[in-house]
């Protein structure tokens, strides 16, 4: 069994930046892909970002390529996800979720065992 806790949300202004934090209790947190979602309200569940277990390989849709970066700190058991230029239509409730490590990455929620309970960014206008 996994926790995941998600931190650093806030409310920023566009163009601005914030950092989220998502902690996990694994015994063994490199066993562990780990994935990023977000849902706006009245919107589906929207994929962010995905990192491999060794933090080698990273994948993120075109809507935030180039201005959110996923990290990894296995000694932390810590992922980051940092997020600049941010637009008014990045808020959303923002979710960390694992998988175990062999299944690779994913960009699909379903495909996620684990989820944490999720962190609010909103950016204004």
């Amino acid at each position: 069994q996994v926790q995941l806790v998600e931190s650093g949300g806030g409310l920023v202004q566009a163009g601005g930046s914030l950092k989220l934090s998502c902690a996990a209790s694994a015994r063994t947190f490199s066993d562990y892909t780990l994935g990023w979602f977000r849902r706006a309200p009245g919107k589906e569940r929207e994929f962010v970002a995905t990192i491999s277990w060794s933090g080698d390989s990273t994948v993120y849709p075109d809507s935030v390529k180039g201005r959110f970066t996923l990290s990894r700190d296995n000694a932390k058991n810590t992922v980051y996800l940092q997020m600049n230029s941010l637009k008014p239509e990045d808020t959303a409730v923002y979710s960390c979720a694992a998988r175990k490590r062999r299944l690779g990455t994913s960009r699909y929620a379903i495909e996620y065992d684990y989820w944490g309970q999720g962190t609010q960014v909103t950016v204004s206008s």
